[in-house]
């Protein structure tokens, strides 16, 4: 029985990550095959003659520097605003009562309770009068709004799990309050900054309603994605979105070695 239950369990992984891969294969396939394979009554699942026209034609107008850069700068900015944000604020709800670490976390989620639309138009009126449309800061800080209470979540949960005791015993030890939050606090709370800085910059990456009413004439790259599907170009659409999931693999694998499990394992001893 313990075999057969080793074997369902393989095959119900096995079918759920083909059913994640599948529409990325799907994607980068009609990226790099051309039109002829893909628009017939029967195209094959196989890409049989790849070509780089689609790559080629993205990068030869030279309309993908912009966005790209446009979206990187915005994500790496929201990114780090929010964890200087949520590191602290969390880190303080944590050391509260617990009735009041609930309260605090309920309504730091009210405000996501409320349509990014109804949230985006006001904000987009402000910054028409603070001059921060079309700004890279302007769009950074609506950002820092969608993403701040996810961050501040992860990060309460992590700071929870820090036992106290290893912060009273270095205090009698002699270290400054800084000092522990410096030496312990950070060092063992680096899985859940790193959860919450990789989440931070996916939802920035991503986000598509604020950057439809912030960016009038500087698009980023999901603006562009929505552009090329209006204009019903399939393969331009697949190709720009293959460039929008690179970023999110290389920053999630250089980001992985921060998401372990053990931290806390034998730090407090009795």
């Amino acid at each position: 029985m313990g075999k057969i239950k080793k074997i369902i369990i393989g095959l119900c992984i096995v079918l759920i990550l083909l059913w994640i891969i599948f529409p990325l294969y799907i994607m980068i396939k009609i990226s790099i095959s051309p039109p002829q394979e893909i628009l017939r009554q029967h195209p094959s699942f196989f890409i049989e003659h790849p070509t780089l026209k689609h790559w080629q034609e993205v990068f030869k107008t030279k309309m993908i520097w912009q966005p790209l850069t446009k979206s990187l700068t915005v994500a790496f900015m929201a990114a780090v605003i929010t964890l200087s944000i949520a590191i602290p604020g969390a880190y303080g709800i944590s050391r509260l009562p617990k009735k009041w670490q609930i309260g605090c976390i309920m309504a730091i989620f009210f405000t996501r309770m409320f349509p990014e639309v109804g949230i985006a138009l006001p904000i987009a009126i402000k910054f028409v009068n603070w001059n921060l449309i079309d700004t890279n800061i302007g769009l950074t800080l609506a950002h820092v709004i969608r993403v701040l209470p996810i961050a501040c979540w992860i990060l309460v949960g992590i700071f929870r799990t820090i036992p106290k005791d290893l912060e009273e015993q270095a205090l009698v030890d002699g270290s400054s309050r800084c000092g522990v939050l410096k030496r312990i606090v950070f060092p063992l709370s680096l899985s859940g900054i790193g959860v919450a800085a990789i989440f931070s910059w996916l939802f920035s990456w991503d986000e598509f309603t604020y950057a439809l009413y912030l960016c009038l004439s500087k698009p980023t790259l999901p603006l562009k994605v929505y552009y090329y599907i209006n204009r019903g170009s399939w393969f331009l659409t697949a190709t720009y979105a293959t460039i929008i999931t690179i970023p999110v693999i290389i920053i999630t694998y250089a980001l992985q070695k921060f998401l372990k499990s053990g931290y806390l394992t034998g730090a407090v001893k009795g």
